[in-house]
C-alpha cells in the first residue's frame, strides 16, 4: 500500500468516526427522553440538597445541570434520584440513573472493576474528624479507644482502619446507612467522633442541635477526589459530562461569568470565542449545539460561581477555596483547553 492509499484510508476512517461520533446508546436515549436522570445524595448541604418545595441545589447538582444545559440548552432538564452510598453504584450500573454526582471518591477499584468512568473532579477533599468541644480533643491522635459514627459503603471505613492501624490505636466503628443518620447519632452522643470527608463534616455540622459545640479537627488522613461518574460503554455521554465540567473551569479561568457571558461573545480572545462556540470546533465533536458551553455558563455559571454560592463564602458552609482554587490561583483545579 503506497502513501496515497494510506492517506485515503485514514481520511475514510476519520470520516466514518465523525459520522458515528455521537451515536452512543446512552447518549441517544437521554436525548430522546429529554432529560438527564441524576443520582444525588439523600441530602448534603452545599452539594446536593432539596428544599421544602423539592427543588435541588448544590455543587454536585450543578454538574448535572451543566450536562443538561450542554445537551438540551436547558439546565432545568434534570430529574433527581436521592441515593445512599450503598445504593449509588448499583443505580448507575443498572441504568436507573444517567450520571452519579454525589460526593463520590475516584479510586482505582471503582474506576477499574465496577464498570464506571469518573468524568473529572469537581471537589478535592480529604477525610477528617469532628468531635464535640467538651471532649477536649485537639488532635485525632488523641482518639485512641474512641467510638466513631461512620457511613457504610464509603471509603471512610477503610481510611479510618488504615489510620488507626498505622498509629497503633484502637477504635470502635458504628455504621449507618446515610450521612444524616451518622450526624443524628453523633448529635445524640452515641459516638465520640464523626469521621467523613471534611467538606461533609462542615455540611453536617450545620445540621446539629448546637453547631458551635462541635469542632472539625485539623488532620486530613486521605485523598478524596470527588467527581461525577457515568457507566462505561458510551464514550459520547462520558465526553459530554467531562467537558461540561471542564467548560465551567475554563470559563472561570477566562473570566467568563453568567453575568458577562453575552458581552464576552464580542471578545477578541480566541480562547473565549472557542469556548462560547463562535469559532473553532464548536459543538460537533460532542454532538450538541455550538453554544453548548455558553448555555452552561449562562444558566449554571462558571466553576467559581458554583463553588461560592454552594459551599464557599457566599454559603452557610463558608469553605475556603483552598486546593479547589484554579491552578493559577494557588490551587489544583485544572481543565484541558477547549481547542
Amino acid at each position: 500500500m503506497n502513501k496515497f492509499h494510506v492517506i485515503a484510508t485514514s481520511v475514510a476512517l476519520a470520516a466514518a468516526f465523525t459520522t458515528s461520533a455521537y451515536a452512543g446508546a446512552r447518549f441517544d436515549a437521554i436525548k430522546a427522553k429529554g432529560f438527564v436522570q441524576c443520582g444525588v445524595s439523600t441530602g448534603l448541604p452545599g452539594f446536593s440538597m432539596a428544599d421544602d418545595k423539592g427543588s435541588w441545589s448544590g455543587l454536585d447538582v450543578d454538574v448535572c445541570r451543566a450536562a443538561a444545559a450542554a445537551m438540551f440548552g436547558d439546565a432545568s432538564k434534570v430529574k433527581y434520584s436521592p441515593l445512599t452510598a450503598k445504593e449509588r453504584f448499583t443505580a448507575l450500573q443498572s441504568g436507573e440513573i444517567d450520571i452519579l454526582s454525589r460526593n463520590t471518591t475516584w479510586t482505582l477499584t471503582r474506576d477499574s472493576s465496577l464498570g464506571l468512568n469518573f468524568a473529572g473532579v469537581n471537589y478535592y477533599d480529604g477525610q477528617g474528624f469532628m468531635v464535640t468541644k467538651k471532649l477536649g480533643v485537639k488532635s485525632a491522635l488523641e482518639l485512641d479507644g474512641a467510638s466513631f459514627c461512620i457511613q457504610a459503603g464509603t471509603t471512610t471505613e477503610l481510611n479510618l482502619a488504615d489510620y488507626f492501624r498505622a498509629n497503633k490505636m484502637s477504635y470502635t466503628p458504628i455504621t449507618y446507612d446515610s450521612s444524616d443518620e451518622t450526624a443524628k447519632a453523633f448529635d445524640a452522643g452515641r459516638c465520640d467522633a464523626l469521621t467523613s470527608d471534611q467538606s461533609q463534616l462542615y455540611a453536617l455540622r450545620i445540621k446539629l442541635g448546637n453547631p458551635d459545640g462541635a469542632v472539625v479537627l485539623p488532620e486530613i488522613i486521605s485523598k478524596e477526589p470527588l467527581g461525577p461518574v457515568v457507566a462505561q460503554g458510551d464514550d459520547e455521554w462520558f465526553n459530554l459530562v467531562k467537558w461540561s465540567l471542564y467548560a465551567m473551569l475554563n470559563a472561570e479561568e477566562l473570566g467568563i461569568t453568567s453575568a458577562n457571558v453575552d458581552e464576552m461573545k464580542s471578545s477578541k480572545d480566541p480562547n473565549v470565542l472557542r469556548l462560547l462556540g463562535a469559532e473553532g470546533i464548536k459543538g460537533k465533536g460532542l454532538g450538541v449545539a455550538d453554544e453548548w458551553a455558553y448555555s452552561i455558563v449562562k444558566q449554571v455559571g462558571n466553576y467559581g460561581e458554583a463553588f461560592e454560592r454552594n459551599v464557599g463564602m457566599g454559603s452557610p458552609l463558608k469553605i475556603a477555596r483552598g486546593q479547589n482554587a484554579l491552578w493559577n490561583k494557588g490551587g489544583i483545579q485544572y481543565a484541558p483547553p477547549i481547542r
